[in-house]
């Protein structure tokens, strides 16, 4: 049952790619909704799951918390010594972008896609509600995972080719993760921990990244507006789940 509902994000993940590629000539809004979903789904969704499951504290400070900031600065230092290596070798960057860095962060969105897979085999572990509601959340974000994988992909330069083979790597990864819950079941307390790091990473490529790019040629209040609309698209589709 989990695998087949996981099937459901692959479809979702695949139309959030679709609609990224087929708005090119709307880059700015792309990325601007793009930056949008990104900090909806870290403030509302991975930070709340994050500090619930992982509420062991370490030196007075939630563990999820910690591991939010680490992936932040671990997010700007891979980013600065990619950008650094590139510059060194002469290597030719996409607006002054380094591509490894788009691949990196899609990666780590395929990463999460998986952990997504492997919570709706959890949640059905637990009990067939449960498994429901979490399998309905992760669906209608999938959306936004497969819309941000794309663009981080692209934006930092990266061929078509590649940004349509991260993007299938997306989509199938939560399949991967469901089938994986059928060998095991996964502590509570590491898929906090977990939560907490990507969603500083996650953070720190929207305010650092996405949404700076978004606004440096087209500071129109449209973008904003896409930024809004899509943190507040992730709000309802928290608010519907719970």
């Amino acid at each position: 049952m989990a695998v087949f509902v996981a099937l459901g994000a692959f479809l979702m993940t695949l139309l959030g790619g679709w609609t990224a590629q087929r708005v090119t000539d709307r880059r700015h809004l792309v990325l601007g909704l793009a930056g949008g979903l990104m900090l909806g789904v870290v403030g509302l969704d991975l930070l709340p799951e994050a500090l619930e499951a992982a509420g062991d504290e370490v030196f007075g400070v939630p563990a999820a918390l910690l591991l939010f900031v680490a992936g932040f600065l671990l997010a700007h230092l891979v980013e600065r010594l990619l950008a650094a290596r590139q510059a060194a070798h002469g290597a030719e960057e996409h607006n002054g972008r380094a591509p490894q860095v788009g691949l990196t962060a899609a990666a780590a969105m395929v990463g999460h896609s998986a952990m997504d897979g492997v919570a709706i085999g959890a949640a059905f572990q637990i009990d067939e509600g449960m498994g429901v509601a979490v399998a309905l959340a992760v669906i209608a974000h999938d959306f936004a995972d497969g819309f941000n994988t794309y663009t981080l992909t692209s934006v930092y330069g990266n061929a078509r080719r590649r940004a349509l083979a991260m993007l299938f790597a997306d989509a199938a990864a939560p399949v991967v993760g469901a089938a994986s819950t059928l060998l095991f079941t996964i502590p509570e307390g590491p898929l906090g921990c977990y939560l907490g790091f990507f969603g500083g990473a996650l953070l720190y490529l929207a305010a650092a990244e996405i949404l700076p790019e978004a606004h440096h040629e087209h500071p129109a209040h449209s973008t904003l507006l896409c930024t809004v609309a899509g943190a507040a698209f992730i709000w309802l589709v928290v608010g519907v789940a719970e």
